[in-house]
């Protein structure tokens, strides 16, 4: 540790033993709250390794009595999940997309451009946060269908731009982009739209990475919206586990975890390389500078 970093505790205060036997509780907290979060991962991996007369015996065991690497082949060939991962790639930049153009637009108009009634529309914004998503979910549905886009990438793509805590998020970080760049701009005759892309845009790239992370584990996860309002042709990968693995009758209980072990592989290691964008994006996003 460098002469200059020190933590919020001397070493001093470490020898205390009230602050030692704290410290030794918060680690224990820390260790229990980490099991709880690997053992579903690590259940769901080495069920995978076992025969479905094992998984399903009672008491149940931790590690197979047989490693049966096989099964992660069946688990791979059952459903075509190069197919639906083409699926969800295409939902995620298709709204990474929407985001950037209308998301980032919207946001570098509130807050460098002189817009009317400025302060009105982002507390309009900010007060549909405190809206229920099910409440606007069937005019939702409805739109979609009178403007013949259901079935289609459009239907999902679409409602995207309309995220109001990204639009925040996004607003908040380029509130702390110096104006005098832009007005610099302007004096050598560069437009609104060369402003943005030129130089909000280059400057905001932290945060759009970090919206990036949250729009990707959207398109990962999320499965009620898509499982009715696109066809099965373009349906991702989250509503195919739930149709043809967790809803499955006769599909054994062994190659179910190997198929969730390998849809949960991807986003565990996008989010263990990206998590500093995470952190960081989400603290320049909440302080202006």
């Amino acid at each position: 540790m460098k002469a200059n970093e020190r933590g919020i505790l001397s070493s001093y205060d470490l020898k205390k033993p009230s602050v030692r036997w704290g410290y030794i509780l918060m680690y224990l907290i820390i260790a229990v709250m980490m099991c709880c979060m690997v053992y579903p991962i690590l259940i769901s991996m080495l069920n995978g390794f076992k025969l479905n007369k094992e998984v399903n015996s009672f008491p149940p065991t931790f590690w197979p009595n047989e490693w049966h690497f096989e099964n992660y082949t069946k688990a791979w060939n059952y459903i075509d999940l190069p197919f639906y991962f083409k699926n969800t790639m295409f939902v995620f930049f298709g709204n990474m997309i929407i985001t950037v153009l209308v998301l980032g637009l919207a946001a570098y108009a509130l807050s460098k451009m002189l817009v009317p009634f400025k302060s009105a529309i982002y507390y309009y914004f900010l007060m549909t946060l405190f809206i229920p998503a099910t409440t606007y979910m069937i005019p939702s549905f409805i739109n979609l269908k009178d403007l013949g886009l259901m079935g289609s990438f459009a239907a999902v793509w679409l409602p995207a731009g309309a995220n109001a805590f990204f639009l925040l998020l996004l607003k908040t970080f380029i509130d702390g982009i110096h104006v005098e760049i832009f007005e610099s701009a302007r004096i050598d005759g560069a437009s609104e739209w060369r402003a943005f892309f030129q130089i909000a845009f280059p400057l905001s790239i932290p945060i759009f990475a970090t919206l990036a992370i949250f729009v990707f584990a959207t398109a990962w996860n999320d499965w009620f919206w898509p499982s009715f309002i696109l066809s099965q042709d373009n349906k991702p990968l989250s509503v195919a586990i739930r149709d043809f693995v967790l809803n499955a009758r006769r599909l054994d209980m062994n190659i179910k975890f190997a198929i969730l072990t390998l849809v949960m592989i991807p986003p565990i290691i996008l989010f263990l390389f990206f998590q500093k964008f995470i952190l960081r994006g989400l603290y320049l996003g909440g302080v202006k500078g």
